[in-house]
This record gives structure tokens, C-alpha cells and sequence, in this order.
């Protein structure tokens, strides 16, 4: 799969399906895209030409291609998609969504609370917090009752973020804050596959509902900035290290709203992705009885009952397989969007200038060409040996190049240690009668959500 071409007006469009007039695939990706998605791949190949609406569409999914639109020639692709557009309604122009030199500038300011040795220092943290979770569902053991872990868990994850961010506990808000997040996705989902997007300034009931949530987690993130202007004290955190940093042209400092925009970002992204991965790792741990128990081997004789740190970290090593199998069949940013700045040739097929491109993890996750029986959970696929095998973008929860996410190292440390903390002292089952499927939003959260119930690990 070369990418030394001819010029990009000498290449043809990618093979694809006609879809319907006016609308073309826009019904069919809105009804299940994670079906119609993959079954476009298996017809058509690895590079398909779709139309949503008026705009050209081309789903990527062989990992050169990917590797193509995300590091080699990552400069002529942006974001200015409708799907970030729709992302930046609620972020704002914080580093998931900016672009050029303002998001190079943010990047830089924030990447060295995201380095190894301040990572460290964010593990006790961590578990604690799991600690108390942990705490908590051993007390409903005796009850029997099902309960939503996903809930639970998005909750821990927001106190997380909170507490080793921004030095702040939000776990008084983490309620209201689920709740508008959840229903912010659904309203986004549905603005990015309208054929034509109505004014967010229309009186329309899903606009006000929209406003309310949006207000309500800009509330939460103006409160910490806030909080930290009045205290005045000296702080070891991202947040302190963004109020602090200064522009190297003009000496200034970020603005209130810059401010807002990043905090909002890293605190909603980073807790909304994390907890999603948690939850379906729940699943597949119930439904893989004979994994959970070499997982529960592991544990006990790495930890012996104790709380990991940041040093048991490379001893757990199925902990951490059982976490990238989890996120290659359920990755929580299962579709990324980029825009074509220059007409392009990938893989053979030409990209005009001005379309989209879309890659999208669920479907390379899953490739029956480049995953043995992709639809098993096997954790041993990420040994070693199994792992210089592939490609570089045959799996790719977190992105890749120069815009790989900014937490991924904060993310896998997260998931391995809450594992290793809670699993430990209970064992949780997929309560039965509780059907639950992908919900592909903005996330791939579970719907309705993770109903289990707990016994003593």
C-alpha cells in the first residue's frame, strides 16, 4: 500500500455506496454506524467514498492509511469538521479542539504536567480514591441488589481528574455533572447527523435543554478556576501550571476563558473516556469468567492483598493486556474526523480537497484482515511478541501523531490501577435480565448503562 503516487488529479475516488439522493448514506450512518461502517469495508475495501448529505466522506481503515492522515502527513488534515464544530460548542478552543500555533502553544504549556515523574505523583491519588470506591460496593454486597457500576465508576473518575488536575474534589457534583454530560452527547449526536444544522440560537426545546447542560458544566469548571484565584497558595498541578505560563511573544497570561476552555477539555474528556473503558472492561471480565481468574491470580500474587503504586505497574502485566483488549473492542473515542486542506492521494485513491476523512478505531479494531477472530476477547493478543507483529495504527484508541492525546500515559496508568485497587476486594457481575449495547455518541458508552452485582473478590 504505497503512498508514492501520482498527482492526486490523476487518481480515482474510492469505490463506495451511491446512498440515497439528497441525504446519500446520512440515514444509514445515523440508524447503527457501527454496523454500517465495517460492512462498507468488507464490500468495498479499506478506502470507501460515502456522501452525508452534501459533503464527501471517505472512511480510512488499513493502518497505512491511518498513519498517512495522522503523522506523515498529519499538516494536511485539520479538524474543521462538522464533528468538531459540534465538539467546540461545549469546549470551546481547548486542546482537543484548537488548531496551528494557538493549540502548538497550549500543547507546550501543558505537556509537562503529563510527564513520567509527575505522573508518579498522581498514583496514590488514584487509588485512594478507588479505595473508597471499593469501600463503598462492598457494603452492598450483603443487599444483593443490582446497581449501575458505570455510574459509580464515571463518578471516580470525575474526583480523579478533579483531585490530581486541578487539586479539586468535584465528587459533590459528579451527579449533575453525568447527568448533563450524557444528555449533551445525545444532543450532539443528533445536531452532527442533521442534514441541515439549525441555529443553536432557535428557541427549540433540544437548544434550551442544550444551553442548561452546557451552563451547568461551565458552572463546575468557572468554580475551580475561581476557587484557585482566591486561594493564592502555591499548588503543584496542571491548573497552576496553565494560570502561570506566559506567552514567550507578548508575556501575557491566559485569559479567564482560555482558561475555561482547557480545564473544561481535560476534565470532561479525560474522566468521560476513562470511565467508559472501565465500564466495558467490567463487561468483558463478567462475560470471561476464565480471564477474570488469571486476572485475580495476578493480583494476588503482585499485591497480596495490598494497594498497588505506581512501581507494581510492569508486574501487572495481564492487568494491563486485559485493558488494551478492552479498548480495541470498545474504544471510548471510537471515530475521528479530519478535513482534506489539499487535494491527497492515500492508498491509491484520491481525497479532493475539502472532504472529510474518517477513521474510526471500532472498525480497525475489529478488521478481520489484520485481527485474528477480532471479535474474541483475548488479552494475549497484546503480548510482545504478538504486538511488533502489527502495524503501528492497527490500534489506536488514543489517536496518533502529533495529536495524539495529551493523556494517554494518564489514562492507562488510571485504568490499570483502579483494576488492580477494586478488583481485588470485589468481584463484579453483569446482573441478569440487563441487556446493554454500544451507544456510539461523541463516546461508546454502555447503554443503559452497567447493571451488576457484588460479591467478595
Amino acid at each position: 500500500m504505497s503512498t508514492t503516487l501520482p498527482p492526486a488529479s490523476a487518481a480515482l475516488l474510492p469505490p463506495g455506496p451511491r446512498g440515497e439522493p439528497l441525504l446519500g448514506n446520512l440515514r444509514a450512518l445515523r440508524k447503527d454506524p457501527l454496523t454500517f461502517l465495517p460492512a462498507q469495508v468488507r464490500e468495498y475495501g479499506d478506502v470507501v467514498r460515502m456522501r452525508v448529505g452534501p459533503v464527501s466522506v471517505t472512511l480510512l481503515a488499513h493502518p497505512d492509511a491511518i498513519r498517512h492522515v495522522l503523522q506523515d502527513h498529519a499538516r494536511n488534515y485539520d479538524k474543521q469538521t462538522r464533528g468538531f464544530a459540534v465538539i467546540r460548542e461545549l469546549l470551546g478552543q481547548g486542546l482537543l479542539t484548537s488548531e496551528g500555533d494557538f493549540w502548538l502553544r497550549q500543547r507546550r504549556l501543558a505537556q509537562p504536567a503529563f510527564h513520567r515523574q509527575r505522573l508518579a505523583g498522581f498514583a496514590r491519588t488514584m487509588v485512594d480514591a478507588t479505595a473508597d470506591l471499593a469501600a463503598a460496593l462492598e457494603a452492598r454486597i450483603a443487599s444483593g441488589q443490582p446497581f449501575d457500576v458505570a455510574e459509580d465508576l464515571t463518578h471516580l473518575t470525575l474526583r480523579i481528574a478533579g483531585l490530581t488536575l486541578f487539586g479539586t474534589d468535584v465528587s459533590n457534583e459528579s451527579r449533575a455533572v453525568g447527568e448533563a454530560l450524557g444528555r449533551v452527547q445525545t444532543f450532539a449526536n443528533a445536531r452532527l447527523t442533521q442534514l441541515i444544522q439549525l441555529p443553536r440560537a432557535l428557541p427549540l426545546p433540544s437548544h434550551r435543554r442544550f444551553e442548561r447542560d452546557a451552563a451547568t458544566l461551565d458552572r463546575v469548571v468557572r468554580t475551580i478556576i475561581e476557587r484557585r484565584h482566591r486561594e493564592g497558595a502555591e499548588h503543584h498541578d496542571l491548573l497552576q501550571m496553565l494560570m502561570e505560563a506566559r506567552d514567550e511573544d507578548t508575556g501575557e497570561r491566559m485569559s479567564d476563558t482560555q482558561l475555561r476552555d482547557e480545564v473544561m477539555t481535560l476534565l470532561l474528556a479525560g474522566h468521560e473516556t476513562t470511565a467508559s473503558a472501565l465500564a466495558w472492561t467490567v463487561v468483558l471480565l463478567s462475560r470471561h469468567p476464565e480471564v477474570r481468574r488469571s486476572l485475580e491470580a495476578e493480583l494476588a500474587r503482585e499485591l497480596a492483598g495490598r494497594n498497588p503504586t505506581v512501581e507494581d505497574l510492569p508486574r501487572l502485566a495481564l492487568t494491563r493486556r486485559v485493558v488494551d483488549e478492552s479498548l480495541r473492542l470498545y474504544p471510548p473515542a471510537w471515530i475521528f474526523s479530519r478535513n482534506a486542506i489539499q487535494d491527497d492521494v492515500v492508498c491509491g485513491f484520491r481525497i479532493p480537497r475539502g472532504s472529510y476523512v474518517l477513521l474510526v478505531p471500532w472498525v480497525t479494531h475489529r478488521h478481520p484482515r489484520l485481527w485474528e477472530a477480532p471479535e474474541k476477547f483475548d488479552p494475549d493478543r497484546f503480548l510482545p511478541e504478538h504486538e511488533r507483529e502489527r502495524p503501528r495504527f492497527t490500534f489506536f484508541p488514543f489517536g496518533g501523531g502529533p495529536r495524539q492525546c495529551i493523556g494517554n500515559q494518564f489514562a492507562m496508568m488510571e485504568l490499570v490501577l483502579v483494576l488492580a485497587t477494586l478488583l481485588q476486594r470485589v468481584r463484579l457481575d453483569l446482573a441478569p435480565g440487563h441487556d446493554l449495547a454500544p451507544a456510539p455518541a461523541i463516546t461508546l458508552r454502555p447503554r443503559p448503562g452497567v447493571w451488576v452485582t457484588a460479591t467478595q473478590a
